[in-house]
């Protein structure tokens, strides 16, 4: 899934459907590069050459490495967003809306393993881009956190911590087990103990 962005070229033109095409194999090129050799060493003619495409195709999509790059950020920052929301749908607690949530996360980052490396290379080559991509995550969450306690379901507190608190435990466990021990999901004896502790958080007071 893509932002509204990707059905345009460099030139703000609305694209055809095989302009779409050949923007979304930039993307999926970029994100291949980008994670093996870093931005600094990822090349326009490499990832032209990955994408199966003529280099001077590059400038009909995007104006430079560095708006590739930014695009990209925000295209997973969309993906991941969609796959939890998906995964979390059938949740008919705001515990098991979690569960789904996280569970979901997992299965995008064994997917897409760049997500970490390229989201850690924003850092320094676009921090901005990073910040909007964790405040794109966080909106959406609050948001859902905020109506589970006005509606008393959950315990009251600051919702914005809360998100953020669980945004940190699904990156760096999915960090831990999946990207350093290159599996496809987290194990059940860690993600038991990663429900423990949401269900501890969003328990209310008896």
């Amino acid at each position: 899934m893509t932002e509204v962005a990707a059905l345009t070229g460099a030139d703000g033109r609305t694209l055809s459907h095989r302009g779409q095409r050949t923007r979304r194999r930039l993307l999926e090129a970029a994100e291949a590069v980008f994670a093996d050799l870093g931005y600094h060493d990822a090349s326009i003619v490499k990832i032209t050459e990955a994408a199966g495409v003529a280099q001077g195709t590059f400038y009909l999509y995007f104006a430079s490495k560095r708006e590739l790059f930014d695009e990209l950020v925000m295209d997973l920052n969309t993906r991941v967003r969609h796959a939890m929301a998906e995964g979390a749908r059938g949740g008919r607690t705001r515990a098991e809306v979690e569960r789904l949530g996280f569970r979901s996360f997992f299965r995008f980052t064994a997917e897409h393993p760049a997500l970490y490396r390229i989201i850690r290379q924003a850092e320094f080559v676009s921090p901005e881009t990073m910040h909007r991509h964790y405040d794109r995550l966080s909106e959406g969450y609050v948001a859902g956190l905020q109506g589970a306690m006005d509606s008393g379901e959950i315990a009251p507190g600051n919702p914005e911590v809360l998100a953020w608190a669980l945004m940190g435990i699904g990156e760096l466990v999915g960090m831990r087990w999946i990207l350093w021990d290159h599996r496809s999901e987290v194990p059940e004896d860690v993600f038991t103990e990663i429900e423990r502790i949401i269900d501890s958080v969003l328990r209310r007071d008896a």
